[in-house]
């Protein structure tokens, strides 16, 4: 893995899941999440002991697996403190709490795998525990309380506030928790200023106004596409093969969640919004589009 230095005390691992670092004094380190598993926290730290550094903190932008995974491995060999905010910590404490929330019930045993689920860490507020020349923005949207780092090289990891128009051209259904706080976080980086953006999965960048355009255009298009969809009474399974059918993708317990959950969450934003209602019928839920001129229906989106 490439070790990159874009500011005099920021680097950043290149990887799947990009991995941030950020120099305190001449020996001690700050990462900005550890990947996906117990590997990947073994090669983070070759890399911190090849260049003579100690792992004094972790800080993660939000609790999803692939940003936390390599936690526990870390804490445990360097006795670091992991930060991170709000809701974030409990799922870092309790990682089961993400499978178990993307089902909606007591997870079945093929959907506790690492992908969904990390090896547990202990983690602390992020408030008040930040070391100098570092600072968190709130980034809501995508997880609960996800946040950004700003580093003082003006350097800003994003998390997964932004999704690579690679990843939206092959899945299309990124996950979402909020539409509506993503939309907002992305309103909100349409305004920041930085030297460089770091985001967790994609190409690091110093514009990202047409990442932002890309990611906003895709989440319209499919609140155009699940409105068109419940024109007449639908169910949310019919929906979702739908989804499915129309982008390509291939079902499997992973993907059922995952997808299924951002669905839902579209079908919240829209709900909520008027743009469709629910109805029960012979003990099945059923979605419907609700009746508004073009006009009225365009203003609702946004």
């Amino acid at each position: 893995m490439e070790v990159v230095k874009v500011g005099e005390k920021t680097y950043y691992i290149k990887n799947n899941t990009n991995i941030g670092i950020y120099k305190i004094d001449e020996n001690s380190v700050y990462l900005i999440d550890t990947g996906n598993d117990k590997d990947m926290g073994k090669k983070i730290l070759k890399i911190v002991s090849e260049n003579n550094w100690q792992v004094k903190g972790i800080i993660n932008t939000h609790s999803n697996a692939d940003h936390i995974g390599g936690n526990k491995y870390i804490q445990g060999k360097t006795n670091c403190s992991i930060f991170s905010f709000g809701v974030e910590n409990c799922f870092i404490k309790y990682p089961f709490l993400e499978s178990s929330f993307l089902y909606g019930g007591y997870p079945f045993k093929d959907l506790k795998n690492k992908f969904l689920e990390a090896k547990e860490s202990q983690a602390t507020n992020i408030d008040g525990n930040l070391p100098v020349g570092l600072e968190y923005v709130p980034l809501k949207g995508h997880f609960f309380d996800m946040i950004g780092i700003k580093t003082r090289d003006d350097v800003f990891f994003l998390g997964d506030s932004l999704f690579s128009e690679e990843t939206i051209n092959k899945y299309h259904v990124f996950f979402i928790y909020d539409v509506k706080e993503y939309l907002n976080t992305l309103e909100f980086l349409s305004n920041l200023n930085a030297k460089l953006f770091i985001p967790s999965h994609g190409i690091v960048t110093n514009d990202i106004s047409n990442l932002i355009n890309i990611n906003k255009n895709k989440i319209k298009e499919i609140i155009e596409f699940l409105n068109n969809v419940c024109i007449n009474e639908i169910t949310f399974d019919d929906i979702l093969k739908m989804v499915f059918d129309k982008y390509n993708l291939v079902m499997n317990a992973n993907q059922y969640v995952l997808v299924g959950s951002t669905i839902r969450s579209y079908l919240s934003y829209m709900y909520n919004l008027d743009l469709i209602t629910y109805i029960f019928n012979d003990n099945k839920m059923y979605w419907k589009q609700v009746e508004v001129n073009d006009n009225e229906s365009n203003n609702n989106l946004w």
